[in-house]
């Protein structure tokens, strides 16, 4: 379950969206539409992964985010995964990386395609860490299997078995993909 505190964020997710689209390649410059977003548990409880679906002109952008609370350090492309930092009102400073430069978003990934982990339910507190709301997710996922075919193994995807993480959605295809639903669409964001 993700537990979401009710706290200000400085620079907001949107803004944070914006810095991401706007400094990578493959992004665009201009003002982003969220469409909504969805989170997945880090099993080791350290790592917030949330990933957001946005509309840039006729572009829908897949934007998985992680939020730690420490630097990925001198790991191989950490420097390029970061998009910045955001002060949380009650967990302090908050690193942000792109989240498909990040193991335990892919990790994540791997497990929802191998139908082992599925999204997280999602649950806000206060500042004395009291449930105050049990928030309805604004896009859900469902893993869809050809027939005939089976999900590949957590393990199998782990040993380099190849997989897709769409940045665009669209044209993603495969045996086994994981397809987000949001109001107005839905479409793979994943898939092996």
């Amino acid at each position: 379950m993700a537990i979401l505190h009710q706290a200000q964020l400085t620079p907001s997710k949107p803004e944070m969206l914006r810095a991401l689209l706007e400094s990578r390649p493959w992004g665009e410059a201009g003002e982003p539409q969220v469409l909504g977003a969805y989170r997945f548990d880090d099993p080791a409880g350290e790592v917030g992964v949330e990933c957001h679906l946005v509309q840039l002109c006729e572009t829908v952008y897949h934007l998985p985010l992680t939020y730690r609370s420490a630097p990925l350090g001198d790991a191989e492309g950490a420097a390029e995964a970061l998009v910045g930092t955001m002060e949380h009102s009650v967990l302090g400073q908050r690193f942000v990386y792109d989240g498909l430069q990040d193991e335990v978003a892919l990790d994540c990934f791997r497990r929802a395609l191998s139908g082992e982990q599925e999204q997280a339910r999602i649950e806000v507190v206060d500042a004395e860490g009291r449930t105050v709301e049990h928030r309805e997710p604004t896009v859900t996922l469902a893993l869809e299997v050809d027939e005939g075919e089976v999900p590949p193994s957590a393990e199998e995807l782990l040993d380099g078995a190849p997989f897709t993480i769409a940045r665009t959605l669209g044209d993603l295809d495969g045996t086994v993909r994981l397809v987000a639903r949001w109001d107005g669409g839905s479409a793979a964001v994943a898939a092996f």
